[in-house]
């Protein structure tokens, strides 16, 4: 195997699977990827929960495969100038030469490298990668860290077929806190599926479709999920198990409304939240006509008040917040304010983004 690549091209594509190869494992070969070159070049690696392979523009001289560790190439590539000769050796090394730095990698044989799952083209739904890393992007704050309920550690992908498309639910939750937006994209299915994205594959995905004009396609299987972009196709197993009904969680008749600008929320909550508790870091809210007071206490350090103003008409009530919840929704959201629904101090409340019900946010409060 022997091929000339720029600088550029071999960095751009290892970048791409920095998050995937695993650098901590057990199994040596995980923190390699597989080159292949024939007529054309390619790269594949996995972490056997998610997979990356993509192509490689590169001038061919010579036909082979090879498994080279992904990390140190990929600093080879960072620090040297101009293109890159790659060239196999005996048992398994690898010369990297570029102007007058030459580098020797011990790699592995392609046989090592574990088989990636077949893409199934049966059904198929195409949507745009800027909707795609969109909805990843208001959704997968909300999933859980490690949840010992390992379905709440990935995204629902909620797919109802419809009579010229197909409804794209996405939702992420941890039990405290769910988003949810919805989208309609191209396709047919025959039946309605419920799949569990983990949150790894997610942000992975959305860091290969940032700033990408393409569609996506995604194909799916009864144990895998692949996502199809140009030539690239990053797969990802599924979570097993079934997600919790989000839809009864999301509230209907919250009769309190109060319409509140976004920026002067946030900017409060991140002063208030100063003094609050580190653990909790909940905020007390004092509701009444016109006007909402945020207070903080801690009885180590002090407390902090403000007060901002709020289109309310409703009875005075006082509600407790996580404020890190909700600083993570107003972040996620649009536009220049925000509608928040409520019923009672302990019901779930709901966020909206204003004039747009396909994206909503609920977190539980907390008691004050």
């Amino acid at each position: 195997m022997k091929l000339k690549i720029q600088k550029e091209e071999i960095q751009n594509a290892l970048q791409s699977i920095q998050g995937i190869v695993d650098r901590k494992t057990t199994m040596p070969i995980l923190s390699h990827f597989l080159l292949k070159v024939n007529k054309t070049a390619s790269l594949m690696a996995t972490d056997l929960d998610i997979a990356l392979k993509g192509p490689l523009k590169a001038e061919i001289l010579e036909e082979g495969s090879l498994c080279i560790p992904a990390r140190k190439l990929f600093e080879i590539a960072r620090e040297v100038e101009g293109e890159i000769l790659l060239e196999a050796q005996e048992n398994n090394w690898i010369r990297a030469t570029s102007g007058k730095s030459t580098f020797k990698l011990m790699g592995l044989p392609e046989q090592d490298f574990p088989a990636l799952p077949e893409v199934k083209k049966s059904e198929e739904l195409v949507i745009g990668a800027d909707k795609l890393g969109t909805m990843i992007e208001k959704t997968a704050y909300a999933t859980g860290e490690s949840d010992t309920r390992y379905t709440l550690n990935g995204l629902l992908m909620h797919f109802i077929p419809k009579k010229k498309d197909v409804e794209f639910k996405m939702v992420g939750t941890d039990g405290h806190r769910l988003s949810s937006i919805t989208v309609s994209v191209e396709g047919k299915l025959s039946e309605e599926k419920k799949l569990i994205l983990p949150k790894k594959a997610a942000l992975e995905l959305k860091k290969l479709i940032e700033g990408s004009s393409e569609d996506v396609i995604i194909y799916i299987d009864k144990n895998h999920v692949f996502f199809s972009i140009k030539d690239i196709v990053l797969t990802s197993r599924l979570i097993e198990g079934t997600y919790p009904n989000y839809d009864q969680v999301i509230p209907k008749n919250n009769e309190k409304k109060v319409v509140i600008g976004k920026m002067d929320f946030l900017k409060a909550l991140r002063r208030t939240s100063i003094m609050s508790r580190e653990k909790t870091n909940a905020v007390r809210f004092d509701l009444e006509a016109g006007k909402i007071t945020l207070i903080s206490m801690n009885p180590d350090i002090g407390e902090a008040r403000e007060e901002i103003a709020a289109q309310y008409k409703g009875d005075q009530m006082t509600v407790g917040f996580n404020a890190r919840y909700l600083m993570d929704i107003l972040q996620a959201m649009e536009g220049e304010s925000v509608d928040v629904e409520l019923q009672e101090p302990l019901s779930p409340t709901l966020v909206l983004e204003e004039n747009n019900r396909d994206y909503l946010c609920v977190v539980m409060p907390m008691r004050t």
